[in-house]
């Protein structure tokens, strides 16, 4: 039997994450269906991460069993041509027996994008953040090495995560790039809780309006309490950047 390491894109607008749920069309749903028909047999695929409704993905593994012979670049060819135009196959390889395309994960990063306008780009709706106010990109840059390193983030993590669960993650890095109307903010690190990005991204908004101060965020990660930390930045800016395996 092969195993198979799959990268794939896909915009998460009109998907209710990735992970199969009962309540609306995920992204696993529409793929596996697609990857089934042209190995032509059921499977099911393991994806890198869950991601929330309307958040997208650059770059999402998914791993796959099959008994299939098929070569991997008809693999692509045939799954594309099956897939909706807002998923999309990247690459696909044969990997180790042992390969999982979560539990071998050493590192993801993420993008969030905020469009810094008055007024809305309706180009960008779904996929960036439209922020109206001023950004002070040094006041928020001095906010960064307080959330890098490695913490506790039982304040970023949003109330779907379990009391049981280990919150102690590292944020390799935090990194800004401002362009015109474009902010866009790179996290990455060795793994993130629920909505950690988006409350990351959501505190430094925070701290860009002078809500938050950079002073008091050493002692919100020490609090482990969700209410003192920034708001949830929206779903739509959000993107699985890399995966690093």
């Amino acid at each position: 039997m092969r195993n198979l390491k799959v990268m794939m894109a896909y915009r998460g607008t009109a998907y209710h994450g990735f992970q199969i749920q009962p309540n609306g069309i995920t992204v696993q749903e529409v793929v596996q269906k697609c990857v089934s028909k042209v190995l032509n047999e059921p499977v099911i695929i393991h994806g890198c991460s869950r991601t929330d409704t309307g958040v997208h993905a650059k770059q999402f593994c998914f791993s796959v069993k099959t008994n299939s012979t098929i070569r991997n670049l008809n693999f692509v060819r045939g799954v594309n041509g099956e897939l909706p135009k807002d998923i999309s196959i990247l690459s696909c390889e044969d990997a180790e027996p042992e390969f999982h395309a979560r539990f071998s994960c050493k590192g993801k990063e993420y993008l969030y994008l905020l469009h810094c306008s008055e007024s809305k780009d309706p180009f960008t709706t779904d996929l960036a953040y439209h922020y109206r106010r001023p950004v002070h990109i040094e006041r928020m840059k001095k906010a960064i090495p307080h959330l890098e390193g490695t913490h506790d983030f039982q304040s970023f993590c949003a109330s779907g995560c379990s009391p049981e669960m280990q919150t102690v993650r590292t944020i390799y890095s935090i990194t800004l790039e401002k362009s015109g109307d474009k902010l866009e903010i790179y996290v990455r690190g060795n793994g993130f809780l629920y909505n950690m990005v988006r409350i990351i991204v959501g505190t430094l908004i925070e701290v860009n309006e002078g809500k938050i101060s950079v002073e008091q965020l050493d002692g919100i990660i020490q609090a482990k309490n969700r209410l003192l930390a920034g708001r949830t930045a929206p779903a739509h800016g959000l993107y699985l950047n890399q995966i690093f395996y």
